[in-house]
């Protein structure tokens, strides 16, 4: 074995050179820089930052050039970045009600207050290709640089709640666990299920709410609000007694309202799914919130109808891409000393039943 480890060195070496080569591609084009996927990749920038628990755009854009446009493994490359950066502390929960909306629709209320905020979605696209795109310096239309809402807009759900037709969200005082620092442990509380959520594969989590809607589960949602904008940052500074603002981060953030026909201990009424990611994600955040309900079945009394999505361990120990990627791929790495104990033990149990099979047939 260590022979062959240390002839592979060369071939090792070769391999890292010919995928730094295929990465420039043909070098008669102009090379992809950051800024670039960074501004016009936004929406791959975005899934990085959420999958890879970081918020850095330049960062995230590095490591879709990096990885040559692979997403689950630009996400491997910023979380083992991630974890060598220090930590000076943690910021106070951001407030999403004074969100700085580009985007905020409701499926349930078609005149809310402060309005309904279409903003830059392909929802209204017809999915034909556009060969303008072709074309180089293509200038977008005046109206796609429109504003954002910069006024407070209250939450759909709030209305809902204040007449108590939605079971109210309790807080917690309790500081959560942090899944980036302890080990995943079932059963999880609903903060820890909603970060693996939120780091989730994309993929994985679309494909669980999918099934709740087709009937495995108990989501007959509708889209209560989803909104996305800018929120402040804010830390909390000892030595002045008051937080300060450090920054702002774009967020999606996604509130369902689903059915409950009620318990011996709680009235008809809605119940929530939450979700909230990083970025222009709404398609994560819609999925992960029908999936956060799904989980939420015996908190509110229900049954358990066998469907994949309620199933705890099965939902958050397999939704990690970087951690179903790592297993999943080691099994290409050199397993030789396991295979040929394999291939002795096929050749003796295929000797041993020829010869019982030439032993009766006489």
């Amino acid at each position: 074995m260590y022979v062959a480890v240390k002839g592979g060195e060369r071939a090792i070496d070769n391999a890292h050179a010919f995928l730094a080569e295929e990465r420039r591609g043909d070098p008669a084009i102009p090379e992809l820089g950051t800024a670039q996927i960074r501004e016009q990749l936004r929406l791959s920038v975005n899934r990085v930052m959420a999958e890879g628990s970081l918020y850095d755009p330049d960062l995230a854009a590095l490591g879709i050039k990096q990885s040559r446009g692979d997403l689950i493994e630009a996400v491997f490359l910023i979380r083992a970045y991630r974890t060598t950066l220090p930590r000076f502390g943690a910021s106070r929960p951001v407030d999403t009600g004074k969100m700085t909306c580009t985007r905020r629709i409701s499926a349930t209320f078609k005149d809310a207050p402060g309005g309904q905020i279409l903003g830059p979605t392909f929802d209204y696209t017809h999915r034909l290709l556009d060969f303008k795109l072709l074309a180089d310096g293509q200038t977008p239309p005046a109206a796609a640089t429109a504003p954002a809402n910069e006024s407070p807009l209250p939450h759909i759900t709030g209305f809902l709640d204040r007449d108590g037709l939605i079971q109210p969200e309790t807080g917690n005082a309790e500081t959560p666990p942090d899944l980036t620092r302890e080990p995943m442990e079932l059963p999880a509380p609903r903060a820890l299920r909603l970060q693996a959520l939120t780091r989730g594969d994309e993929g994985f989590i679309l494909s669980l709410a999918y099934s709740t809607q087709r009937g495995y589960g108990r989501t007959h949602a509708f889209v209560g609000e989803l909104r996305i904008g800018t929120v402040a940052v804010e830390m909390e500074i000892p030595e002045l007694g008051f937080a300060v603002e450090v920054g702002e981060i774009e967020l999606t953030e996604c509130e369902t309202v689903n059915q409950f026909t009620g318990s011996k201990t709680e009235p008809p009424q809605f119940t929530r799914g939450y979700g909230l990611t990083f970025g222009q994600t709404e398609r994560k955040a819609i999925a992960m919130s029908l999936v956060d309900r799904a989980l939420r079945w015996r908190e509110l009394g229900e049954d358990d109808t066998g469907a994949p999505a309620q199933d705890e361990e099965f939902v958050l120990m397999h939704a990690d891409n970087v951690q179903a990627t790592g297993f999943l791929e080691h099994i290409k790495l050199p397993h030789y000393v396991d295979f040929q104990s394999e291939l002795e033990l096929i050749r003796k149990l295929r000797t041993e039943a020829i010869a019982a099979r030439t032993e009766a047939a006489e």
